[in-house]
């Protein structure tokens, strides 16, 4: 990275220089100038412009499917260039286990929503939920869909994981056919703008479907409209004082906030001195202070301990503390590089002031520090601190006052009901942990201090080698908090993808919804073919197209014999003797009989397109049938979910699910169920 070169923003599809010289950003390290930024003379309302004109659009023609393959395509594009992406990364003070967590977890988001493609259907929306019958005769169905914004997605993210925080989010409103505007923390934009680089680099997303403004967000807010989504991380202070801007509350646009929060920790009562779940504890709490220095929303704050354990916990965390080498990123041996800057160096000193009016140091100091490699005076240097609170319920700064980097409070409590109290003393926090062993305990805390944090960690030595750890949000997972945190949620998988979009409710005849949604719909009109559709291929067939099989009369005999042959001698098939107070006046056939009678009849035994039985969802049993009676079935296609070819020579397939309705003489049904099958293509993909 060249010294003293100027930042670029990337909008409206070019790479432009705000007016002025713009403010500096100094490297971690050694306090050096490494660039400067400015957005001073953007026009901000030209920019949300080109992304719902441009890039919205172009991502709305896209299907899931499609959106999902080119953030596959990105995630790898970016891997390629990691060593570059390391190299500037240590500048803003990140080790070489700090950058990856921002960088190469960052990409991981992309993999992960990638894969998520396969929770959607190959087309721009979804439906969401099951379809209401809305009228007696079963001919007015309401459903709901999901349909992309037509806004802009706007995030506002925190210094302190320039890649990740850019990523993680834009992987969802990507996804879910929304272009993002990116407005990285001015203090440590130089990593952000070059992975942006690196993306426009790529020609993989369409023009319009990333903007990045590195330096002050001007009038942007003052653009936004209802179809807009704003997300934001940092203080809280700074959050709602973005969330009360008149245009946003004007056009009651979505607003997330992640806020930092006092995170806490609990020891559980049940875990001693030599346990693994003591061990654990200390070495949870000794990372969550020292990765990323400490400079994380989902770090350690508030340590509870059982009160007769609060000395022996001090000693080895204190112990555990003294191992952590500081100094240049870059060395090998340093373990905790120094704050993003200067000035976040004096807001960390000044809120831990605050704190020690009702605390004491008892590790660390808040004036010196021991560097490998590097002038604690030139950079953003500090030592973990580790303080004590010996009164927490009366002394209160703790759980209101947070400094945002290597400082935690020790505070003991003496039963689950109070660490539970003192948890909720937080006011609201993103993340949780409980180390413990028993079971009765992680339960209690949780059902009593769960309504006051997004996420709980219950840590064991069972979990302990898979746990990605307290400080970790994860994609599948929902990241967010109530109250202080921000009263809002990010990722959390498929739960993510829909804060993108428009929930419409649609109503309208079976057939209606059926070819609106192309899901089949009961009821909806039926189409059958002088071919058996178990001989067509995937895209010959059509959504309602319907066999209309022949009958079979269900015997005593069939029943006897699939007890036999199943040794399912349940006594409601076999015992005429034992069906007093029960639902049945006779023997019933087993459903999987009728079930498997019902394939014998909608099978067709010749080799086709068709390559095996892939499973059966929401088979239900609605109707006894006793020997004698009659079936038939209406097997249907009810939906199509086309599958990539995964390696050269692969055969190209899709599954179809079928709608399979058993009805008995008196056209009553008797069982229904969706059987998956995967069927070969026509084309090769």
């Amino acid at each position: 990275m060249n010294t003293h070169r100027y930042l670029e923003n990337y909008i409206t599809g070019n790479w432009v220089r705000g007016d002025g010289e713009g403010s500096p950003l100094h490297n971690a390290v050694n306090g050096e100038t490494v660039a400067y930024a400015s957005t001073r003379g953007l026009d901000f309302s030209a920019i949300l412009k080109y992304a719902r004109e441009t890039g919205a659009p172009a991502l709305r023609k896209m299907t899931f499917h499609e959106r999902g393959l080119m953030l596959r395509a990105l995630a790898l594009h970016l891997r390629n260039h990691l060593d570059n992406f390391y190299q500037i990364s240590y500048l803003t003070g990140a080790t070489k286990t700090d950058s990856w967590i921002d960088i190469e977890g960052g990409i991981g988001n992309l993999f992960s929503y990638a894969s998520l493609r396969r929770k959607f259907p190959d087309q721009p929306f979804c439906l969401d939920g099951e379809a209401h019958v809305l009228g007696k005769e079963g001919q007015f169905t309401g459903q709901h869909l999901l349909i992309p914004k037509e806004g802009v997605a706007i995030h506002i993210n925190a210094f302190n994981f320039p890649v990740w925080g850019m990523l993680e989010k834009i992987a969802v409103n990507l996804l879910a056919g929304v272009p993002a505007v990116v407005k990285p923390a001015t203090i440590t934009s130089f990593l952000t703008e070059a992975v942006v680089r690196e993306i426009v680099n790529s020609n993989i997303l369409p023009a319009g479907a990333l903007q990045l403004i590195c330096g002050s967000a001007g009038d942007l807010l003052n653009h936004v409209d209802a179809q807009d989504v704003i997300t934001f991380t940092g203080s809280a202070t700074t959050g709602l004082l973005l969330r009360s801007n008149p245009q946003i509350l004007a056009n009651n646009v979505p607003f997330t906030m992640e806020a930092d929060s006092l995170n806490c920790i609990v020891l559980g009562d049940d875990v001693m001195p030599g346990m693994p779940e003591w061990d654990l504890f200390i070495k949870e709490i000794r990372k969550e202070m020292t990765v990323k220095a400490g400079q994380k929303c989902t770090a350690i704050r508030r340590i509870f301990v059982p009160e007769n354990r609060i000395e022996a916990v001090q000693q080895q965390l204190s112990a555990a503390l003294a191992q952590t080498t500081i100094g240049n990123p870059q060395h090998e041996q340093v373990r905790m590089g120094p704050l993003a800057g200067k000035a976040q160096l004096e807001e960390v000193k000044s809120q831990v002031q605050k704190l020690l009016a009702s605390s004491q140091i008892i590790y660390g100091s808040l004036d010196s520090v021991e560097v490998i490699d590097a002038q604690a005076h030139l950079g953003a240097f500090i030592s973990p601190l580790l303080l004590l609170n010996s009164a927490p319920h009366s002394r209160t700064a703790s759980h209101e006052i947070e400094a945002f980097g290597p400082v935690a409070t020790l505070m003991p409590y003496n039963k689950t009901e109070e660490a539970i109290a003192l948890s909720r003393m937080g006011k609201g926090s993103l993340v949780s942990s409980i180390v413990t062993a028993s079971t009765r305990i992680a339960t209690d805390y949780i059902l009593g201090a769960g309504a006051y944090h997004g996420r709980i960690l219950v840590l064991n030595r069972e979990c302990a080698k898979e746990s990605t750890g307290h400080g970790s949000p994860l994609p599948l997972l929902v990241h967010g908090g109530p109250g202080r945190a921000g009263g809002g949620e990010e990722m959390g998988g498929v739960r993510g993808v829909k804060h993108y979009m428009q929930r419409i409710a649609v109503q309208g005849s079976p057939s209606m919804l059926t070819a609106i949604g192309q899901v089949y719909q009961p009821k909806a009109q039926q189409t059958e073919t002088p071919v058996h559709p178990f001989q067509k291929h995937f895209e010959e067939l059509a959504i309602g197209e319907t066999l209309f099989t022949g009958k079979r009369t269900i015997t005593e005999a069939d029943i006897s014999n699939f007890a036999n042959l199943s040794w399912d001698h349940f006594y409601a098939h076999t015992d005429h003797t034992s069906l007093n107070g029960t639902l049945f006046d006779r023997p019933v056939a087993h459903g999987y009989f009728i079930l498997s009678a019902a394939a014998g009849l909608f099978v067709d035994g010749k080799k086709g397109p068709v390559l095996l039985n892939y499973g059966i969802d929401e088979l239900r049993f609605v109707k006894p049938v006793y020997a004698g009676t009659t079936i038939g079935v209406r097997l249907t296609v009810k939906e199509k979910i086309s599958q990539e070819t995964k390696v050269p020579g692969d055969i190209a397939k899709g599954i179809v699910k079928w709608y399979v309705e058993i009805y008995d003489q008196l056209d009553e049904t008797v069982a229904v169920a969706t059987i998956l099958t995967m069927v070969k293509k026509l084309s090769e993909q």
